[in-house]
């Protein structure tokens, strides 16, 4: 009897406080985050918009309300078209390399073999890096002049004199790509890695079992299992790689005019070139827009995450 009636709830009699009250008792403990969200997030991107439609002049004097006008002189830039095309092929390439490279690491890392622990602290190493340490170390070491990587070549003999990978749009374009999937590998590898560890040993050795092989059983088993862990790490990469600054600026930074530019290399450039920051803020503004528009595609399209 004394145990049923230690189960009953016992009323109090006292009414459930309203919404606004717990909202205020609340408030105190969310104001330091909220602050820190107002500050650090809104108020600049506030302050991005309304820059966007006001002509600055290049010593950053306030002119008077521009409109539209910075959106349209954007319009009309001539390698405007070049910029988004390169922005679609670095965003893409990185993230669908990284993704396929690290889809095969993360299996080997998951498998049992002498050194495995060395191998997976090795992998780390470039995400725990600076990028512009990893960029400058690549850009030295492909230097036409003194360059290892371009010593390397010539010694083996597949080019007779050192190549300037990074004075030329188009090399020095591919090489920054392959340096964002390098350091792009390690987080995506141990997300995928941390979704293999849920995949049950016995549903595929059930699989086995019933005569599937190895490449039907990635497909149908791990796959679908391992679907959350990519959906985090493309989502991750794609923010990541739209809004890459380093590698690029320190890859391609040198080369004159827009044949190696993304649309977030080009923003840097109409502020510490051209001095032009409504500009700057226009096209932030537009990039801002796309990263939202991509993402919302991606996640209503594919719903990543239904199966939680």
């Amino acid at each position: 009897m004394s145990e049923q009636t230690r189960q009953v709830p016992v009323s109090t009699g006292r009414p459930a406080r309203p919404a606004h009250r717990e909202l205020a008792t609340a408030l105190p403990w969310l104001l330091p985050a909220l602050t820190l969200i107002g500050t650090i997030v809104l108020f600049p991107a506030a302050y991005m918009v309304w820059t966007s439609s006001r002509d600055v002049s290049q010593a950053g004097v306030d002119r008077g309300p521009a409109g539209l006008d910075n959106y349209l002189a954007l319009l009309n830039l001539p390698a405007l078209g070049r910029v988004f095309g390169n922005t679609v092929i670095w965003v893409v390439g990185v993230v669908l390399l990284t993704l396929l490279l690290s889809l095969a690491l993360a299996q080997l890392l998951n498998q049992a073999f002498p050194g495995r622990r060395l191998v997976r602290l090795a992998v780390i190493v470039p995400w725990a890096a600076s990028v512009v340490m990893t960029s400058t170390v690549f850009y030295y070491a492909l230097d036409p002049f003194y360059g290892i990587f371009n010593q390397f070549l010539v010694d083996l003999g597949i080019l007779d004199a050192g190549f300037g990978f990074t004075r030329r749009p188009v090399p020095a374009f591919v090489v920054s790509m392959v340096v964002a999937v390098f350091v792009s590998l390690p987080f995506t590898t141990y997300t995928i890695l941390a979704g293999l560890q849920m995949v049950p040993d016995d549903v595929i050795e059930a699989a086995r079992m019933d005569g599937a092989g190895p490449g039907r059983i990635y497909r149908t088993v791990v796959l679908p299992i391992l679907r959350p862990a990519i959906a985090v790490a493309v989502l991750i990469n794609i923010i990541n790689v739209f809004n890459s600054l380093p590698i690029l600026r320190t890859m391609t930074g040198s080369i004159p005019g827009y044949d190696a530019d993304t649309t977030t290399t080009l923003i840097f450039k109409y502020i510490q070139q051209d001095r032009q920051v409504d500009l700057a803020s226009a096209l932030s503004v537009v990039n801002f827009l796309i990263v939202l528009a991509v993402i919302g595609i991606y996640l209503a399209a594919l719903r990543p995450m239904r199966d939680e």
